[in-house]
């Protein structure tokens, strides 16, 4: 696998100011603030209808703010699309593939569309890293769930993006794929990745979170910053906001 670690922060900062986004009547964020730092990783945690994934969705730029400010460094979000899109990696609990593709042809799909380089090489070396070879060939509407996911991964990275954003990425994981999955976390934050996770599975998180975000009704309920923080301190803050 190529190593990113240790490389100066594409993304130093991401920030987002009175954030809206409305849909008619109903106003799914109303006036988000917080702050997202590279070689961090940040839990976005919420009752259901807090405003999490719509705020993941206009990170991401597959969705625009009614209105605010959204800062990527020195980019603003109406710049984005054009400026930054190629540089964000998103993984959530739906991969995100083509289902009648093998993990294989995927891979290399994605890789010839992020015009990576010596993408045959990267594609086998993360058909190998994730323990896949044997069922590379089959058709990604025949793999387990847990093994989507192993690819949906490795379409997540394979571009090195300074920004990582992940939407519930835990569920339906084993084991393995909660081991494999924490380990990828890690090596973005070591690599000055801006991270940012909305999961309500605090146990798989455990001493991964640098900074917790929690959001009430559309709005920033509270922000709580502390290095590698346990799924105990985590549930204590959360359940004391909500």
């Amino acid at each position: 696998m190529r190593d990113v670690t240790q490389q100066e922060p594409e993304l130093a900062r991401l920030e987002v100011r009175k954030l809206r986004k409305v849909f008619g009547r109903h106003a799914a964020l109303a006036g988000v603030d917080a702050t997202f730092e590279h070689s961090a990783v940040t839990l976005l945690m919420g009752p259901n209808g807090a405003g999490k994934s719509t705020l993941l969705s206009i990170l991401a730029t597959t969705s625009r703010p009614t209105s605010g400010e959204v800062r990527y460094g020195a980019s603003d979000h109406a710049l984005t699309p054009d400026l930054f899109r190629h540089r964000i990696g998103l993984l959530t609990h739906a991969p995100l593939l083509y289902l009648d593709l093998s993990a294989r042809e995927n891979l290399r799909f994605f890789a010839r569309l992020y015009g990576l380089v010596n993408a045959h090489e990267w594609v086998e070396s993360w058909l190998d890293h994730v323990a896949l070879q044997s069922a590379a060939t089959r058709p990604i509407r025949l793999l387990s769930h847990g093994m989507k996911q192993r690819v949906a991964l490795g379409r997540a990275l394979m571009h090195n993006p300074a920004l990582l954003l992940l939407d519930e990425p835990f569920t339906g994981l084993d084991r393995d794929g909660v081991a494999l999955l924490r380990k990828e976390i890690s090596r973005a934050k070591e690599a000055n990745k801006v991270v940012v996770i909305v999961t309500h599975d605090v146990e798989a998180v455990d001493g991964l979170c640098d900074q917790l975000v929690v959001l009430r009704r559309g709005r920033t309920g509270s922000v709580l910053h502390n290095k590698s923080m346990n799924a105990a301190e985590i549930l204590e803050h959360y359940h004391g906001v909500v």
